[in-house]
């Protein structure tokens, strides 16, 4: 549920995004791949901003 109504795929697709980028950035961080781990940075800001933008909450960033 996503403010009181059914999630729509959107809202999954978003969220699911969200979570494999994150893990993406953590594997980047813990492997010592700086480059690799902007990268992933900068996405996971990508996909927040447009999450924002739809009214869709996601919760605190895991990293």
């Amino acid at each position: 549920m996503t403010r009181g109504r059914t999630m729509d795929a959107f809202t999954a697709g978003i969220l699911q995004r969200i979570r494999n980028t994150e893990s993406d950035l953590l594997r980047a961080r813990e492997s010592g791949d700086d480059f690799l781990a902007e990268v992933e940075q900068s996405e996971l800001e990508d996909l927040r901003r447009l999450a924002a933008e739809h009214g869709v909450e996601v919760g605190a960033p895991t990293c």
